[in-house]
C-alpha cells in the first residue's frame, strides 16, 4: 500500500507528496521516475522522484496539478492510498566528481535538478545552482537548493522575487565572468532546456539534459516517448530520460508534444473536481 505520509502545498497547484514505498525507496537513485495511478481508474503520469528516505521507506514527489490524474491526486490527503506506483524506472544519473556543475532549474523541474544537484555536491562536486520560476509564488525548493549549493542564484521573469530574468541570463553572466564550467545539467520545460543547450553549445561544455515527453506505460511499449537524439530514435523512458542536450533534437519533440495538446486538455477537463480543488484553497 503506497500510503501518503506527508502532503503540502508548495506553490499554486503545486504540490509535494511524502509517499510510503520501501522497496522503490531502496533501489532509486538520482535521475530516475516512477509512474504513478491515484485511483484505479487513473491514466498513468510519469513523475521524477526528488528525494528518497531508504531509512523511513519514502519517496518524495513534486506534482503540479494541471491534468486529470494529477488533480485526482491533488485531492488525496495524507493517511490515503495511491493505486500504485511503478519504478523506480529510467537510467540513473551519471554520478561522479566533474568538477564545477551548473545545475539548471525552470518550474516543477526544479525538483528534477535537485535530485541530481544533491547526488553530485554528495560526489565532491561544486554546485552552482540556478532557478527560475514564473513569479514569486512560484518559486519551490529555494531552501533545498541553498542547503546543497556553493552558490545558489534565484531568478523571475517577472522581478517579483530576487532577480528578474531568465536562468540563461544568469548563465552567461557566469561566462561572462569567466567562471569554469564542467558540466551543466538542466531541468524543466523544453524551451528553456532548448535555451540552454544553444547557450553551452558554443562553449563545448556537457550539457545534460531531462526530458519530459509524453509518456504511458514507462516501459517502452507505447512508443509515447519517441525522441530523435543524435539522429537516431529513442525512447524517453528507458533510454533516458537524461541524453546529452547538445545530440536532442528539440523541434520534432516539441511538435510531437503539441501533437497530444488538444487530447490532454479535452481530458484535463473536470469541472468536479476543479471545484473540489477550488474548496480545499478556500479551506
Amino acid at each position: 500500500m503506497f500510503e501518503i505520509v506527508n502532503k503540502a502545498k508548495i506553490a499554486p497547484d503545486i504540490y509535494q507528496y511524502e509517499i510510503s514505498a520501501p522497496l522503490i525507496a531502496n533501489k532509486f537513485q538520482a535521475g530516475q521516475f516512477i509512474v504513478l495511478r491515484p485511483l484505479a481508474d487513473s491514466e498513468r503520469v510519469p513523475l521524477t522522484i526528488m528525494r528518497a528516505d531508504k531509512d523511513n521507506g519514502t519517496i518524495t514527489l513534486i506534482v503540479k496539478a494541471i491534468g486529470l490524474s494529477t488533480k485526482q491526486l491533488a485531492l488525496l490527503n495524507e493517511g490515503d492510498a495511491i493505486a500504485d506506483v511503478l519504478g523506480p524506472l529510467g537510467h540513473p544519473s551519471e554520478i561522479e566528481n566533474f568538477g564545477r556543475v551548473v545545475v539548471v532549474g525552470g518550474g516543477v523541474g526544479t525538483a528534477v535538478a535537485f535530485a541530481v544537484a544533491e547526488s553530485l555536491k554528495q560526489a565532491g562536486n561544486t554546485i552552482i545552482s540556478i532557478i527560475g520560476a514564473r513569479n514569486k509564488n512560484f518559486t519551490i525548493l529555494e531552501d533545498e537548493f541553498a542547503e546543497i549549493s556553493d552558490q545558489l542564484f534565484v531568478l523571475t521573469d517577472d522581478g517579483s522575487y530576487k532577480k528578474k530574468g531568465f536562468v540563461t541570463q544568469q548563465l552567461q553572466e557566469l561566462y561572462d565572468s569567466g567562471e569554469r564550467i564542467d558540466r551543466v545539467i538542466a531541468a524543466g520545460p523544453l524551451v528553456m532546456m532548448r535555451a540552454v543547450v544553444e547557450l553551452t553549445r558554443p562553449y563545448a561544455t556537457p550539457t545534460i539534459v531531462s526530458l519530459n515527453p509524453i509518456m504511458v506505460d514507462g516501459i517502452g511499449m507505447c512508443g509515447g516517448c519517441r525522441a530523435l537524439v543524435d539522429g537516431k530514435i529513442v525512447f524517453v523512458c528507458v533510454d533516458g530520460p537524461e541524453f546529452d542536450g547538445h545530440k536532442v533534437d528539440f523541434e520534432s519533440l516539441m511538435r510531437r508534444n503539441e501533437a497530444y495538446r488538444g487530447i490532454e486538455q479535452r481530458k484535463e477537463h473536470d469541472c468536479k473536481i476543479d471545484q473540489q480543488l477550488a474548496k480545499e484553497d478556500n479551506a
